[in-house]
């Protein structure tokens, strides 16, 4: 072989390495390529995924934020009316003094039992607080604070001063009360 058959075989061989690693660039350049949008194909339902359950949890937050809403639309004026419920009670309990009243006493708790009745259908509901229980900050309002007549009755409910309510689940009203020190 003569130095020109030589060179010339060099030469179409390396242009021929040349060629097949073109080949193979672009196959691992398609693969690469190819990896790649998979990967982005995978993050961006990732990201759809977690936007689409955000989504669906404002949609649950606001559902139950309108309900809630509907539920206690009514607060400011149940918490207006609630000074004359306790008007009500108090004359409820001067009438029963007086024998003589007696259909006035019926009267008057004939519509204190409407007005109670309708209140409750609204979802207000008492407080049930008695003489003796614990006092609770985040339950009663504490208004005074009197020696305890006895030693069992220290940090204890001695009295009632003005009943408390709730709205469905929400205190509109803390029950005021006295307690011993």
């Amino acid at each position: 072989m003569s130095k020109k058959d030589k060179n010339q075989d060099i030469e179409e061989s390396q242009t021929q390495d040349y060629i097949n690693e073109i080949i193979e660039g672009s196959l691992v350049e398609e693969l690469t390529v190819e990896e790649q949008l998979k990967e982005d194909l995978v993050k961006e339902k990732d990201k759809f995924m977690r936007l689409f359950a955000e989504f669906e949890n404002y949609k649950k937050r606001t559902t139950k934020e309108r309900i809630d809403l509907f539920k206690t639309a009514n607060e400011e004026v149940i918490v207006s009316i609630l000074p004359v419920l306790d008007d009500f009670e108090r004359a409820l309990l001067h009438i029963e003094d007086d024998k003589e009243a007696e259909e006035l006493r019926k009267g008057v708790l004939l519509i204190y039992s409407k007005l109670i009745a309708t209140l409750e259908y609204k979802g207000l509901a008492k407080i049930e607080v008695n003489p003796g229980d614990i006092f609770n900050a985040d339950d009663h309002e504490a208004i005074t604070q009197i020696p305890a007549p006895t030693d069992d009755l220290k940090g204890k409910i001695i009295d009632i001063v003005e009943k408390g309510y709730k709205l469905g689940e929400k205190i509109i009203r803390f029950p005021k009360v006295v307690i011993g020190q």
